[in-house]
């Protein structure tokens, strides 16, 4: 298992970022690793994102230096989304089967989990986020028909978009956890406007079938000096609290947000506008 660490930013710093410097500090470029756990732990909220991609070989869930815990999930909960084939999760004597876009919560002390796909012809990709949990809550599977969904904007705007919340409060219990996913109607490309920053949570936003040749330009930053990454298909970005989250597409697409911090309320945004941002 690869974890790689980054540290958090001060918003002052972050405005003399350069490009390149952006991409290195928030930027996820390969989510996914062919027979590999690979994670970035982020001390924002000491949020963790990554991938687990079993084609080959299963592969277990092993603990990190950086955690000083005797296995992963002992101090910590999880969530995952399968972006990929059928998928299959064992956690010590319980077996999850876990299809396209189904998502998966493993809480507090949950051992022995080890990925695998149901067929190395057709792989799958658990996309994942892992935060630090206080209680063990039960692991529970989550699939379309348990979301709540909220279908929100218009075509006139770009933003007609459904909102699949996955692990949220209103569908199963976290500590801090929370994660959904996105999906764009044809001809709309904008997520999440108007934009929002919450400081009592971070975020993190991985977009996924992008088609290709297309790409997404991801804005971030303060609302009166914004920046933007531009990404493409499978790559993953953080957000701190005090940064904007927003993209617009050369196509639709889908994205998975995930996000933690001092609350689990959905609705905790302070909100800016179009015609107010910078």
């Amino acid at each position: 298992m690869k974890v790689e660490l980054r540290y958090a930013s001060h918003p002052e710093d972050f405005k003399r970022y350069d490009t390149e410097k952006i991409r290195k500090e928030f930027l996820i470029e390969k989510v996914f690793v062919e027979d590999e756990i690979s994670l970035v732990y982020s001390l924002y909220d000491r949020y963790m994102v990554g991938g687990a991609m079993p084609v080959k070989k299963e592969l277990k869930l092993e603990t990190a230096d950086d955690l000083k815990a005797t296995y992963f999930l002992e101090r910590r909960e999880m969530g995952m989304i399968n972006t990929g084939g059928p998928a299959i999760i064992e956690t010590g004597e319980t077996v999850f089967e876990l299809g396209h876009k189904e998502a998966l919560y493993l809480g507090k002390g949950t051992k022995d989990v080890v990925f695998k796909s149901a067929s190395s012809g057709n792989p799958a990709k658990l996309y994942i986020n892992s935060a630090p949990a206080h209680h063990a809550y039960p692991s529970k599977k989550v699939t379309l028909k348990d979301a709540e969904v909220v279908v929100m904007g218009n075509p006139e705007s770009s933003n007609h978009r459904t909102i699949n919340k996955l692990l949220v409060n209103s569908v199963i219990q976290t500590c801090q956890l929370q994660m959904g996913m996105t999906e764009l109607k044809p001809g709309s490309v904008w997520n999440t406007m108007p934009v929002h920053t919450h400081n009592r949570r971070m975020e993190a936003y991985f977009y996924f079938e992008v088609p290709e040749k297309q790409g997404i330009c991801h804005f971030m930053g303060n609302p009166d000096e914004t920046r933007h990454i531009w990404m493409k298909n499978e790559q993953a970005v953080l957000s701190p609290s005090w940064s904007i989250h927003s993209a617009a597409g050369t196509s639709n697409y889908t994205f998975i947000w995930g996000m933690a911090g001092e609350n689990l309320d959905y609705g905790d945004m302070d909100v800016r506008y179009p015609d107010n941002l910078k």
